[in-house]
């Protein structure tokens, strides 16, 4: 039987990640690729499902603290860290670490272009480089659609926007074959094969 060895705790506390984010930040997320500073184990943070992000179980309440350190979020593989030029600590991440919340759109067909706005205040334009995936459950078929916001860190598109975008989609030719998705900065993203809309 194969003994499971859970990650050390952190030694560094949130209180104290917040202030070396603080004298880090500028405007918009930190350069945080260009940081590699020793692992320094897990923080006891959970974003949840809907964008919450959780310290020691309890809710954060200060949106200016959740924004802070959103912005020392990075991606290494599968796992999730913050990331600050002296410390890197592992936190948990329930589905993508950020929910779009609302989105803009600009054009029409082809020439049409999405804008996302994130709970964090982070923006994004869907496109080549920022792309927008649906991941349907094998069970239910309840779709979860996901945009790109920035290295590696999706957002999960809210239920009241994804309904919102399923009204500007459309079907053209993917993969051999007819799709019911949406087109933003030149790109076609796919949601659905068009015979499944139809039935």
């Amino acid at each position: 039987m194969t003994k499971v060895t859970k990650p050390p705790k952190s030694e560094v506390s949130a209180e104290n990640l917040a202030s070396a984010a603080r004298k880090a930040a500028g405007n918009g997320p930190a350069p945080v690729h260009l940081w590699d500073p020793d692992y320094c184990g897990e923080l006891d943070i959970r974003i949840a499902r809907d964008g919450t992000w959780f310290y020691l179980g309890t809710p954060i309440g200060r949106p200016e603290l959740v924004r802070l350190f959103s912005t020392i979020l990075r991606k290494d593989g599968e796992d999730y860290f913050l990331v600050t030029p002296v410390e890197k600590v592992g936190i948990t991440v329930d589905d993508a670490p950020f929910v779009a919340v609302d989105f803009e759109v600009e054009g029409v067909g082809q020439d049409q272009v999405l804008t996302f706005e994130t709970r964090v205040g982070d923006f994004a334009k869907a496109g080549p480089d920022h792309p927008i995936r649906v991941e349907r459950d094998p069970k239910t078929g309840e779709p979860s659609p996901y945009v790109l916001i920035r290295a590696g860190l999706e957002a999960l598109i809210d239920r009241k926007s994804f309904y919102r975008l399923i009204e500007l989609g459309s079907n053209a030719p993917h993969a051999g074959t007819s799709w019911f998705g949406l087109w933003s900065g030149g790109t076609f993203f796919p949601v659905i094969p068009s015979v499944e809309l139809d039935d």
